[in-house]
């Protein structure tokens, strides 16, 4: 007898429908236990959440932190040398000769104005640095977003410091870059982009 011979009473069934004279059962369950559900596979399907940030988003997450801490160490300094700034204003025009007490008062209130409008704008901004760097572990490409603008903004206003003569500013330019390249990379998209769960 050959293996395909119909009427071989040990060889595979012949013209019977599928599932005629017993019932088929699912792949993977036994008798009386329902199937386990499929496992998902990391690859597969929904990307898996990465378990810890990036280094180069940590690293951006730190010039930031630096960046707005050192402007609002700038900023607090502008309000209080406001008053330092009305005097020194008062005694150069006072000392000309030719411009009134009251003038000269005017122009020290002027300064003294600017300056705390400017400090209360540096802080603001150093605001802007700290808040975006403390978003960062449960951020999406918002905070992204506002980190580059933010490292943007410092990276332009460090070279016009640059331009005025300010060395100090290299390291604002440096940090800003960092942050931008750190937060555009690879890395930082994938950080961003991750699926919440």
């Amino acid at each position: 007898m050959s293996f395909g011979d119909p009427n071989n009473p040990y060889g595979p069934p012949q013209g019977q429908q599928p599932g005629y004279g017993y019932a088929q059962q699912p792949q993977g369950a036994g008798y009386g236990y329902p199937a386990a559900p499929p496992v998902q596979q990391p690859g597969y399907g929904a990307p898996v959440a990465p378990a810890a940030m990036p280094g180069g988003v940590k690293a951006a997450r730190v010039f930031l932190f630096v960046l707005g801490g050192f402007q609002a160490l700038a900023g607090l300094l502008m309000l209080v040398a406001s008053s330092w700034f009305a005097d020194r204003i008062r005694s150069v025009v006072s000392s000309d000769g030719t411009v009134s007490s009251t003038d000269a008062d005017k122009a020290a209130s002027i300064g003294v104005g600017v300056m705390i409008v400017f400090g209360i704008i540096v802080l603001a901004f150093a605001f802007w640095g700290i808040f975006t760097g403390a978003k960062f572990a449960g951020g999406r490409g918002g905070v992204r977003v506002s980190a580059i603008v933010y490292a943007s903004l410092v990276t332009l206003f460090s070279v016009l410091s640059l331009f005025g003569g300010n060395l100090l500013a290299l390291v604002s330019i440096v940090l800003g870059i960092l942050t931008i390249v750190f937060c555009a990379n690879k890395g930082g998209s994938y950080w961003f982009n991750r699926p919440s769960y």
